[in-house]
């Protein structure tokens, strides 16, 4: 399926389409089972033409196995939940449970990981702002058994409907996005930019908006490990911009006759390479 949005706003990357299946795609990449991987970096391989694809076994990462909605993978997380919450705020270094485990995973997954265990991401202030953040956070078990991640290009929907499309996008074109999906709409929060994993953002987040009666498209890669993790695939001035299937589809409807057609906009755009 070709994008009209894509072609208006001079996309360097492919949109993609995230699909929830049963049938697992030949030759599609995946992560060994029980190694670590971001999830975004398999989005960032299918924003350059690739397919990638996930299962319960295979999400790369704790919170790659919550975005991809096969339940509560932070229960996995060394020391359980608690010493999650530790590790994404003020750190397990200031009790003993948190210490024991740190202590054994800088041998197990090296001194970078836990250095982050022990001293907190400090991403959050306390384990207390992070329970509250796990309880907004709409975890879920999908009834498939694999997420693929597609070039939209290669994807006929007639055959596989995607659950959302997302897009990679720099300043310029998330502006003219966050314009466009309030166009033909009522209200002015059409869009959201919620605080969670990179990978949350373009899974559960936009997948919990595609069942409401007014899907809001979720913008993100503002997580900084993530944006790591992509920059040297991608480019350091990109953000995503997930949209609900319904929500996408009502958007490429409305290019034709907007201000994607005018002056203004035609101005921001980059002269094609």
């Amino acid at each position: 399926m070709k994008s009209k949005i894509a072609e208006a706003i001079g996309l360097e990357y492919n949109p993609v389409a995230i699909v929830l299946t049963d049938e697992k795609p030949e030759k599609a990449l995946q992560f060994k089972k029980g190694k670590w991987g971001c999830v975004m970096f398999m989005f960032a391989n299918a924003a350059r033409g690739k397919t990638a694809v996930f299962d319960a076994e295979t999400y790369g990462c704790w919170g790659g196995g919550v975005g991809l909605g096969f339940g509560n993978a932070y229960e996995q997380f060394p020391g359980g939940v608690d010493c999650f919450t530790r590790f994404l705020s003020s750190g397990n270094n200031q009790w003993e449970k948190g210490k024991q485990v740190g202590q054994a995973l800088e041998k197990a997954a090296g001194r970078e990981f836990a250095d982050d265990f022990l001293e907190g991401e400090r991403y959050v202030k306390d384990p207390y702002l992070v329970d509250q953040w796990l309880q907004e956070l709409p975890i879920m078990e999908i009834p498939y058994r694999y997420v693929v991640f597609e070039p939209l290009s290669q994807i006929d929907p007639k055959g596989k409907e995607p659950k959302a499309v997302v897009l990679t996008a720099d300043a310029d074109q998330v502006s003219a996005l966050v314009i466009l999906a309030n166009y033909g709409r009522k209200g002015m929060d059409n869009v959201i930019i919620p605080w969670a994993a990179g990978c949350q953002t373009i899974g559960i987040i936009p997948w919990r908006e595609a069942e409401s009666e007014r899907p809001r498209a979720v913008v993100g890669l503002t997580d900084i490990s993530a944006r790591k993790n992509v920059r040297k695939f991608l480019g350091s001035e990109y953000l995503t911009f997930a949209l609900p299937w319904k929500m996408f589809l009502e958007m490429e409807d409305q290019v034709e006759g907007s201000f994607l057609g005018r002056p203004t906009w035609l101005s921001h755009q980059k002269p094609k390479k």
